[in-house]
């Protein structure tokens, strides 16, 4: 829809920078949670680098595959906010975080890959949708546990979601292959499978190994691996969705991102 445009994710260190310096960037993600208080500098911010540049909406809270059902509150401020700048892409997980017994988890917690969980998932993405207005991208996780009773693997759950719903995927290259080295699966047949027209957008970004375990801690370069799985899947299937390079821990200067985006840009 939007042709091949890049993004970076924007987080506070580069605040000013992005307004100050303009770099040459086609859109910025921000976590929509970090911009729902009323007034203050934060808004204040969103409402400046919305004029300068389209924006995409990423959630970490609406807690899509809650059983106890959506944040009535959090939904009404998410809406404040897109109703206000209308971001050009929004999205959130295949995950949950809420539940109306336990509170909220400060984390994207997994779910199990079921006909039940299929189920609760997609009603609460068309709830979520007809709520909004619009379309939400729904990003495939990093794994780092398997649940026993999962039927369904992961790239058809995400696949019957979307179908089932209307909504978008938001594929992260770099999760898949985390995931992958992880649970020792083929990152390529996942990228196979996947169904590429409901793709919308891809995310890059670096991850950690601790104790052998990849862990998605987006604190680093991309690695050479996730630059290719990402190159072939663009090419093979003649992609044209952005692509957002994320850093989120350990931020480094702006010209780091920058670069890594301009990486990003040159592969052919």
């Amino acid at each position: 829809m939007f042709g091949k445009i890049f993004g970076l994710g924007l987080r506070h260190p580069h605040h000013q920078h992005a307004l100050q310096q303009k770099p040459d960037v086609d859109f910025f993600e921000v976590h929509s949670e970090n911009f729902i208080a009323e007034g203050g500098a934060s808004l204040d911010f969103l409402e400046k680098i919305s004029a300068l540049y389209p924006l995409s909406f990423h959630c970490v809270g609406i807690s899509l595959g809650s059983a106890s059902g959506l944040d009535k509150k959090h939904l009404k401020n998410i809406k404040k906010l897109l109703d206000r700048f209308k971001p050009i892409l929004f999205s959130d997980h295949l995950s949950w975080s809420n539940s109306s017994n336990a509170g909220t988890a400060n984390d994207l917690l997994p779910i199990p890959y079921t006909k039940e969980a299929l189920q609760i998932f997609c009603d609460n993405v068309r709830h979520a949708q007809d709520f909004f207005g619009r379309e939400i991208l729904i990003e495939n996780p990093s794994a780092y546990l398997e649940f026993t009773d999962s039927k369904i693997s992961e790239v058809n759950f995400l696949n019957e979601i979307a179908q089932k719903t209307g909504c978008g995927i938001l594929l992260d290259i770099n999760n898949i292959f985390v995931s992958a080295e992880n649970f020792s699966f083929d990152a390529k047949k996942y990228l196979d499978e996947i169904d590429v027209t409901k793709v919308k957008e891809i995310h890059l970004a670096g991850h950690s190994i601790y104790k052998g375990l990849r862990i998605d801690t987006h604190n680093t370069n991309i690695c050479d691996e996730v630059l290719l799985l990402y190159k072939n899947f663009v090419k093979k299937n003649k992609l044209k969705v952005p692509t957002l390079v994320e850093w989120d821990e350990e931020i480094p200067e702006f010209s780091v991102l920058f670069n890594e985006l301009e990486k990003v840009k040159s592969l052919k």
